[in-house]
């Protein structure tokens, strides 16, 4: 009897070690901000909603992102910003559109990984905002690609 309940418990035991590591729901702030130094004009910020739609884009790629008012800094939470924003007016014919935002995953209270993504729209969307929305949902795909296996210093997307 003693050697099939040791038995069991050294199963019990190799199972739990075996299986994949599980982590909480990695939070994310709804609105992040854009750097002052961006370049982003007050009308992209106004229109464009680039603030809101980074975490929105993350969210719906990852389904383990929780949107939240303030993360909690005692969870895995993600910061970002914004760090570069290039959008003049005009459409496709200004030319090429751009934005880069920076991150830092959190665990309890610790940095666990960095990056900067950065994704380039070709000009040819119906406007500014357009072109500006296929880079943040592109950014959002990359950041959760990133989030399986997050790194240090890490470039994602066109920063390669």
């Amino acid at each position: 009897m003693r050697s099939n309940v040791l038995g069991l418990a050294t199963f019990a035991l190799a199972a739990l070690l075996a299986a994949p590591a599980v982590h909480a729901a990695t939070q994310l702030a709804k609105s992040v901000p854009i750097a002052a130094s961006a370049g982003a004009s007050g009308a992209v910020q106004q229109e464009c909603q680039l603030q809101t739609r980074v975490p929105e884009a993350i969210a719906q790629a990852a389904a383990d992102v929780q949107l939240v008012d303030a993360p909690s800094k005692s969870a895995r939470w993600l910061e970002l910003e914004i760090t570069e924003v290039h959008g003049p007016g005009g459409g496709p014919f200004s030319g090429p559109k751009w934005m880069a935002v920076s991150g830092k995953l959190h665990e309890r209270g610790k940095v666990i990984g960095t990056f900067r993504a950065k994704r380039v729209s070709g000009g040819f969307a119906q406007g500014t905002c357009a072109a500006l929305g296929r880079c943040a949902t592109a950014i959002g795909r990359d950041i959760t690609a990133w989030l399986q296996a997050p790194t240090m210093n890490a470039e994602l997307g066109d920063a390669r």
